[in-house]
């Protein structure tokens, strides 16, 4: 963790919502509660080809284990970012790292019991994708009530600098779980290991989130307290893709959302096959190869932006075009170290098209409408992971660069639609320094599944 990311500048009175200031400590311990997931999430998704391989499931089956858990999430996930404004924070990201947790521990007791040969392939597969969708329909409830946090307790002029940090977690935790996950395929573990290891993790934070981050609750007008609790507030995301202002970006943000997955999800068996190795051999080179993409998305996140001072215009541009260009490189990369370059090109590209349509749909709408905005945002980021894996990987055995140059044409598509739509033209036109930082609040490898 960067020594930047644990002192955000904490207000030394109360923020405009009434709520005390934002302590040191309580940030500290929310910033390690989205690096704990997202660590666990890229380190599964790292060593998830080599399990499927190992206990003989089709590829296909073992990249459709996300899907069922990144409907739930794209489902449950405004939900519990409601019944936080209504039972708290704390309550809910405690909720959800225990989803993590238990759903984490479980799919390592399944594989465990399927790299033994104590149950069938068919039913490893069952169990995982069961025990995964816990984390889609529970685990979800963390990361907007974390976000929620650290929003209410800081200053308008404080607050983007302090959730950019927040983001920045999930970028650390894709580079650190891909790392981390190597280091425990061992002994009678083995390919089990790193998820025991990423389900203590979260256990710990959980303990870490109920002695160390403070809930205070702020009353609220009559008229704010919602009795009922809606499970899918489907009609204003609904809304949203009706509106021309705003459509545009969320459908920017579906097929980049879809792209990115699609080489994510697919990466793992492109390394094998490239290397022609066993899974196991294999499993550290993987980890580079996510660690390199990672890092590239970071550099776009935490230095490019800033130092460029990159619109959502210019992000929208660069962000499909570099990717693009990414995707048709790793279609014919003839080596592993041209396939860590071009899988690196790519992420420094998604690394721009996520806060481009993030901070572009949020500038194109009005102040009332924010909350609107992250819940369709939220609902996007999820259904992004849906299909693709199951898609990306079917795409990939009939043909090994067929995914890949999909991509490059959905991406190439893209690019021309930035120069076409009105209102993807006009993104953050002469924006305010505020909105420009608002960019690099949203990092590029968050989302559900």
């Amino acid at each position: 963790m960067p020594a930047s990311a644990a002192q955000p500048q904490a207000p030394a009175s109360k923020s405009e919502t009434g709520f005390p200031p934002l302590s040191r400590s309580a940030f500290v311990i929310v910033f390690g509660v989205s690096l704990a997931v997202a660590a666990g999430n890229s380190g599964l998704q790292s060593v998830l080809p080599a399990i499927g391989r190992q206990i003989g499931i089709p590829d296909p089956l073992i990249a459709a284990i996300f899907s069922l858990s990144a409907l739930l999430w794209t489902v449950s996930a405004p939900y519990w970012a409601k019944r936080s404004d209504r039972d708290g924070r704390r309550p809910m990201i405690t909720l959800g790292l225990f989803g993590f947790a238990i759903s984490m521990t479980g799919c390592a007791c399944v594989v465990w019991a399927g790299l033994h040969k104590f149950i069938p392939p068919l039913l490893v597969f069952g169990g995982f994708a069961l025990l995964r969708a816990v984390f889609g329909l529970i685990g979800s409830a963390a990361n907007p009530a974390s976000q929620a946090y650290v929003a209410e307790r800081t200053h308008s002029e404080s607050r983007t600098e302090a959730l950019s940090q927040l983001a920045g977690a999930f970028g650390l935790g894709t580079i650190a779980g891909p790392a981390i996950a190597p280091l425990f395929v061992i002994g009678i573990l083995g390919l089990a290991g790193p998820m025991f290891f990423f389900a203590a993790f979260a256990a710990l934070m959980l303990l870490a989130v109920w002695k160390g981050v403070p809930e205070t609750r702020v009353a609220k007008p009559a008229a704010a307290d919602d009795d009922a609790v809606d499970l899918a507030p489907q009609g204003k995301s609904a809304g949203l893709w009706r509106d021309p202002a705003i459509r545009p970006f969320l459908f920017y943000g579906l097929l980049a959302g879809s792209a990115q997955q699609v080489n994510g999800y697919t990466l793992g068996f492109l390394v094998i096959d490239k290397l022609g190795q066993t899974p196991m051999q294999a499993q550290k080179l993987i980890g580079v190869a996510m660690m390199a993409g990672a890092m590239a998305g970071l550099l776009a996140q935490w230095g490019l932006i800033r130092m460029f001072r990159m619109g959502p215009r210019h992000l929208l541009r660069w962000g499909a075009g570099l990717a693009a260009l990414g995707n048709l490189a790793l279609a014919f990369a003839p080596s592993y170290e041209m396939l860590v370059f071009a899988y690196a090109l790519i992420n420094l590209g998604y690394g721009f098209c996520r806060p481009g349509f993030t901070a572009g749909a949020s500038l194109a709408a009005s102040d009332k409408r924010q909350g609107e905005i992250a819940g369709a945002v939220t609902a996007v980021n999820g259904a992004c992971v849906i299909v693709t894996p199951v898609l990306g990987v079917a795409l990939y055995k009939l043909f090994n660069p067929a995914p890949f140059l999909m991509n490059a044409a959905i991406l190439t598509a893209l690019l021309a639609y930035v120069f076409h739509a009105v209102a993807l033209k006009r993104a953050g036109v002469a924006p305010t320094d505020d909105a420009q930082n608002a960019a690099s609040t949203y990092d590029y490898a968050e989302g559900g599944g």
